[in-house]
């Protein structure tokens, strides 16, 4: 029986001999006499009747019905036996497969616990000289070191901005670096939402009114409480009304509303602005990656707000839809369970 190759896949049925050419090889046949069965068989078939090689053969008195049944039977035993070492070599192939996604995929979490690793050690190192300009700011401020001339003061406001801006982004790679969807620990409560979109409005009101968007909020009146862990919540959405103003137009509009849906609550934050292409909606939320990651790009930002975003509302059970069309704005949304249902 020919060996099995390891080379390519071959089916059972290459690997035993034809029932004519097995009966020439055992000198049950001669070659003469096969041709002369199948071009019965063809006859017949021509004529529209289907006859079967080893019928043929019988019918033709060129083998008795016998030794045609054993070399059938023999034949069915060496196809059994080629399906089995077929299946032998799968079963092997699979868990050579197995054995090399696994370790690809060892390989791949360590990678991924260095790059952690790595941004967390940055972060804490960023900590300490932040600290040490804070308290020079602060020392300066407070005129604590001398007095300060208002162009001085100015300046000691912008070098707080852009301190806050860091010190934001230091805790968003500690976040990025230890959260995962699985991970994340949430303390859930009963939320008003009313209160909550209150307070993310009023955060992003005076960038909104500085750059002529409208950033309005909507709820219904009854709607029940939602069950979320708030502080999580808070920091999330404000990272969505965050990207809804930075890609949007000036006299643009930002909205954020609610509404129930059965024992769930609907939360959404829809915008005016420029949207997103259909072939790009997933890689925003690539961590790091900008769509426009030109140097000359309009709009700043690290690319981790919408990755976080995500990771706390998939901690709550839940997933980030993204609608959007170029040209006319985007609505993200996700649901929450209500207070008391869970």
């Amino acid at each position: 029986m020919p060996s099995i190759s390891r080379t390519g896949p071959l089916s059972p049925e290459v690997l035993v001999p034809r029932l004519g050419d097995s009966l020439v090889e055992k000198g049950l046949l001669k070659q003469e006499e096969l041709k002369q069965a199948l071009a019965y068989q063809k006859e017949k078939r021509t004529s529209g009747e289907r006859v079967l090689l080893g019928q043929a053969l019988v019918e033709l008195g060129l083998i008795d019905r016998q030794k045609l049944d054993a070399a059938v039977t023999e034949q069915i035993a060496q196809l059994q036996e080629a399906l089995h070492q077929s299946n032998l070599l799968l079963e092997q192939r699979v868990q050579e497969r197995t054995a090399e996604l696994q370790e690809a995929l060892n390989k791949l979490t360590e990678l991924n616990r260095m790059k952690n690793d790595f941004i967390s050690n940055v972060s804490h190192e960023l900590r300490t000289p932040l600290a040490h300009m804070v308290g020079y700011i602060d020392l300066l401020s407070a005129e604590a070191l001398g007095p300060v001339s208002d162009d001085q003061r100015s300046a000691l406001g912008v070098l707080e901005k852009s301190y806050k801006r860091l010190a934001s982004l230091i805790d968003n790679l500690l976040f990025l670096s230890f959260d995962t969807a699985e991970t994340l620990h949430l303390e859930p409560e009963a939320v008003d939402l009313k209160d909550l979109f209150h307070q993310v409005v009023e955060q992003y009101q005076p960038r909104a009114s500085n750059e002529s968007i409208s950033l309005t909020q909507e709820v219904p009146s009854g709607l029940p409480q939602a069950h979320a862990d708030i502080n999580r919540l808070e920091w999330a959405l404000g990272q969505l009304v965050d990207n809804a103003l930075k890609f949007n137009t000036r006299d643009g509009r930002v909205h954020i509303n609610a509404r129930q849906e059965g024992q769930r609550i609907e939360v959404a934050v829809a915008d005016t602005g420029i949207g997103i292409p259909e072939d790009k909606l997933q890689e925003i939320f690539e961590p790091f990656h900008q769509l426009d990651s030109s140097s000359t790009r309009r709009h700043a930002g690290t690319g981790i707000g919408l990755t976080l975003a995500r990771r706390i509302i998939e901690g709550h059970g839940a997933k980030l839809l993204v609608e959007s069309f170029p040209g006319q704005g985007s609505r993200f949304s996700f649901s929450l369970p209500v207070a008391g249902a869970v």
